[in-house]
This record gives C-alpha cells, structure tokens and sequence, in this order.
C-alpha cells in the first residue's frame, strides 16, 4: 500500500494501467470501516492494480484536484484519468466488481 504525497502522486497513478486511491482521514470513523477492506484488496490485486491512500488533512490540495467532498473516497483510475468514484463504505463485492471492469 502506498501513500500519497504531492510528490509521488503522477508516478503512483502512472505505474499500472489501473490504479485505486482512497480519499480518507484519521477521525473519520466511516474511513476506519473501510480501510481493512482496501488493505484486503490491495493485497489480493498486488501486481494488478496499484492501490494506494491519500489523507485529506495532509494532502488538501489533491483532495481539492479531485472534487473530494465527503470522505471515504475511492476514485479508480484508468490509465492515470478517473474513470469511477464511489462515496461512502463500499463492499468489497463492489471493489472488485469496478477493478474487474477497469483491468
């Protein structure tokens, strides 16, 4: 899992063709829920997907570049463009059904 700076975020999003970037933020209790589900994932599409996190209170200018309203946040990247967004705790099911469809 990777973590998102202003300095790493082109070479993150361009080193696979599919990429998956959680927008969240430690005293959000909805990220905490969400985020051993994006640890799972990560580990099952390694080599696949590149899939790392971005904390809004460190990186506001990123969260601000993507429209990030309301954390967490998944955007799925597409050959370094967003191509899908989820809001909110997602399933795992559904995760996979967008990585699935982007791959």
């Amino acid at each position: 899992m990777q973590v998102i700076t202003p300095n790493n975020l082109a070479e993150i999003l361009s080193a696979k063709p599919v990429a998956l970037v959680d927008f969240w933020a430690t005293w959000c209790g909805p990220c905490r829920m969400l985020s051993p589900t994006v640890d799972d994932i990560a580990q099952a599409y390694e080599g696949k997907v590149t899939v790392a996190k971005c904390n809004v209170d460190d990186c506001a200018e990123i969260a601000e570049q993507f429209g990030i309203r309301s954390i967490p946040t998944l955007i799925f990247f597409k050959d370094g463009v967003p191509a899908e967004k989820t809001v909110g705790v997602v399933s795992r099911a559904d995760i996979e059904k967008i990585l699935d469809s982007l791959i």
